[in-house]
């Protein structure tokens, strides 16, 4: 099968030596048409690893600008100027697994877009992680009134349609992409994925995992503070919940335990 070509976007902020696997990986996959790369800023000498590894891969560029806007507007500034027909976001910590694109695009299909397709993401042993398949997120599975991940579902043989995939690891139309506005661009850190999965499905779209697809994540390879990290994820669920709620009432019991969401975030992991 002929594929369309895909540009793949990563965005790194002090990501660490795994950036180098992560960017040798879509540099030798022949099926990643183009490679931006977001630099959020990285050291000196990660900043000129870089410079070197564009300077000598043809299909590489990078997009800096000196500032960190975040994980979500960073994204969008890679697809601003991205010429493949398909995007591939993909975190700079993970490894994309050999042959996974040609199973995503044939997931797409023929579906109505705007089509937003993610895979299973792995860690070295081989085993999902949490969070590559998800229902749809409502504040009462975020409480822990429902199942909200499904990586301890039996896994599917071929793709199947899911509420939200990580924004990891996952492939979108150009065009769809764009037509949404890309991400929203109010988070920093964390939800952006879902809200933009939920906006798919809000546009009449769909989004599927693919377990034939994969890649290798290797996860907490940032320097960041646990706690920031924390604390962006909070304001960034109160942000999603206020965003889609479903009336009045759902938005006072918002505000009434925002002021508690670390703490619950905290008790849930």
């Amino acid at each position: 099968m002929t594929l369309p070509t895909i540009t793949a976007i990563v965005v790194t902020y002090h990501t660490g030596p795994r950036l180098h696997e992560c960017l040798y990986g879509l540099k030798s996959d022949p099926d990643i048409s183009e490679i931006v790369i977001v630099d959020n800023g990285n050291p000196p000498a990660e900043q000129a690893w870089i410079d070197r590894f564009t300077d000598a891969c043809d299909k590489a560029h990078i997009v800096r600008d000196g500032s960190n806007p975040g994980f979500g507007t960073a994204v969008n500034k890679g697809a601003a100027g991205a010429l493949g027909e398909l995007l591939l976001v993909i975190n700079p910590d993970a490894v994309l697994r050999r042959g996974s694109l040609g199973h995503m695009v044939r997931a797409m299909g023929d579906a109505t877009e705007p089509v937003l397709v993610g895979g299973k993401i792995f860690d070295i042993h081989g085993r999902e992680e949490r969070g590559g398949r998800r229902n749809t997120l409502t504040l009462a599975r975020a409480l822990g009134l429902g199942k909200w991940t499904l990586e301890h579902d039996p896994p599917p043989r071929d793709f199947i349609e899911v509420g939200a995939v990580s924004g990891a690891f996952f492939m979108m139309q150009r065009k769809a992409f764009r037509s949404l506005g890309g991400f929203d661009e109010a988070y920093f850190l964390h939800v952006e994925d879902v809200d933009l999965c939920r906006r798919v499905q809000q546009a009449g779209g769909v989004v599927l995992y693919q377990p034939l697809a994969g890649a290798l994540h290797y996860g907490s390879t940032s320097d960041v503070p646990s706690d920031e990290v924390m604390a962006h994820k909070a304001t960034s669920l109160v942000r999603y919940f206020t965003k889609f709620a479903g009336g009045p009432a759902e938005r006072l019991l918002i505000r009434l335990v925002s002021p508690f969401m670390v703490r619950l975030l905290k008790a849930r992991a």
